[in-house]
């Protein structure tokens, strides 16, 4: 097939693409939708019979078996009181920074999105504990929503992490190692948001109220006392993966055990929260899966099609070195990031995207925390951005107002990747002494 039609043909998927979008049509129909008119230009090939494989294949993945676990997992914390008492538990301790409570923001979400996997799920439970707290105490409106909004993206950097599972999947690279890849990474985002919470505070004394009264450190081992269930549900997870006791799917049977224990314990565990629970997990897999299946045939269908391979020897052709082919894709995934939600972006793109990253010399492990660090992006970008939408709800801002609020953490983002970028090896250091050689 020429580079005429392939262009034409790539040019056909695209605007069938953009058009069912834009009508409303739900992204994994859509991509279904998109894989069935690239087939219909290879003739002969059993249309049927390929996407009856290729679903099944995906559905019976047993790697991707830790996704309705993880999400479960969260689902469980979400809907009862460990986050509050992770959140009181917090800040004692914050008194003395500069910007003192709006560092729990951050080190709040930091905590929950390691036991969360979700950064919508870490967003709304941190704002619905902080922002009323925060407001009472005088704290600065516009940098407390932009502080969730981008500290709440650490939903999806810290493992576990639903879109590292579905980028593994997608990737087909080991989840352990991209769980293990995103540590690093993640302490930057928190160290830069801190650091600028920190110095906003100093620029701005008159915006941060007066310090509270102070504890004495029996009381705030007293307060702290209500990390402990939260701390040991960590450490069980991630001794568990790191020991080797178990691989990243068991890891996640043994999380939802452990929430559900501690739930019971405190009782905060009710019939209510628990099928509430099933339910939201049940609902936000199956809208997973079915992107997943779509974005596997559209793969497939493509692959047919050879316009992948074509698009990578034509990126290849431009003879761009490797930081010129990331600041491209980096524009690239923003863009995208203003249309399209971060699972979306993954699915839609890795197929023609992992060539060329490939091709260029980077690791895709590597290039699994890239794209996690873009799509934390897209969190926070309008009019897309579920952070966004879910401090919108919570505070009763509009979204612009949160946006313009989160625009110095975008930034953060932004550079972060530009580290990571000059120094890979931030990335790939814990997967290469947890997996030498």
């Amino acid at each position: 097939m020429g580079t005429i039609e392939l262009v034409e043909i790539s040019g056909i998927i695209l605007v069938a693409l953009l058009g069912l979008l834009a009508a409303g049509v739900w992204i994994g129909i859509s991509l279904l939708i998109c894989g069935f008119i690239a087939m219909l230009f290879m003739p002969g090939i059993p249309i049927g019979a390929v996407l009856a494989t290729n679903s099944w294949s995906n559905g019976a993945s047993w790697s991707l078996a830790a996704l309705p676990l993880f999400v479960w997992m969260g689902e469980i914390l979400f809907r009862t009181k460990l986050s509050e008492e992770m959140f009181r538990g917090l800040a004692p301790w914050l008194g003395w920074l500069p910007g003192r409570l709006m560092h729990v923001n951050v080190l709040g979400c930091g905590l929950f999105g390691s036991i969360s996997g979700s950064s919508a799920a870490t967003t709304a439970m941190i704002a619905k504990i902080a922002l009323p707290e925060l407001k009472k105490r005088g704290y600065d409106e516009m940098v407390s929503l932009g502080s969730l909004a981008g500290a709440g993206t650490l939903g999806i950097l810290i493992p576990p992490s639903i879109t590292m599972v579905v980028y593994a999947v997608a990737a087909n690279v080991s989840i352990i190692q991209i769980f293990l890849a995103g540590f690093l990474p993640s302490l930057i985002v928190m160290v830069l948001y801190c650091g600028y919470i920190a110095v906003w505070s100093l620029l701005n004394p008159d915006k941060t109220p007066p310090a509270p009264p102070k504890m004495t450190f029996k009381e705030k081992l007293k307060e702290s006392a209500n990390l402990i269930p939260v701390t040991l549900l960590i450490i069980l997870v991630f001794a568990t993966l790191l020991l080797g006791w178990a691989t990243a799917t068991e890891c996640a049977a043994w999380g939802v055990l452990g929430s559900l224990g501690i739930a019971a314990w405190s009782r905060s565990l009710t019939w209510k929260s628990f099928w509430d629970s099933v339910m939201g997990a049940t609902r936000l897999t199956c809208m997973i899966m079915l992107i997943l299946t779509g974005a596997g045939f559209m793969s497939i269908a493509m692959g047919y099609t050879g316009i992948p391979n074509a698009l990578a020897a034509w990126v290849d052709s431009f003879n761009l070195s490797p930081f010129a082919l990331i600041a491209v894709l980096t524009v690239m995934y923003i863009l995208l990031g203003a249309a399209l939600d971060g699972l979306s972006m993954i699915v839609l793109t890795t197929v023609v995207v992992l060539p060329m990253i490939q091709q260029a010399g980077f690791d895709l492990v590597w290039f699994g925390i890239f794209l996690v660090l873009i799509v934390e992006m897209a969190e926070v970008s309008p009019p897309v951005g579920f952070n966004l939408f879910v401090l919108q709800t919570m505070s009763g801002r509009d979204s612009l107002t949160v946006a313009k609020a989160s625009l110095p953490f975008f930034f953060l983002l932004v550079a972060t990747v530009a580290i990571i970028t000059v120094f890979p090896d931030i990335v790939m250091v814990l997967p290469r002494m947890a997996f030498p050689g």
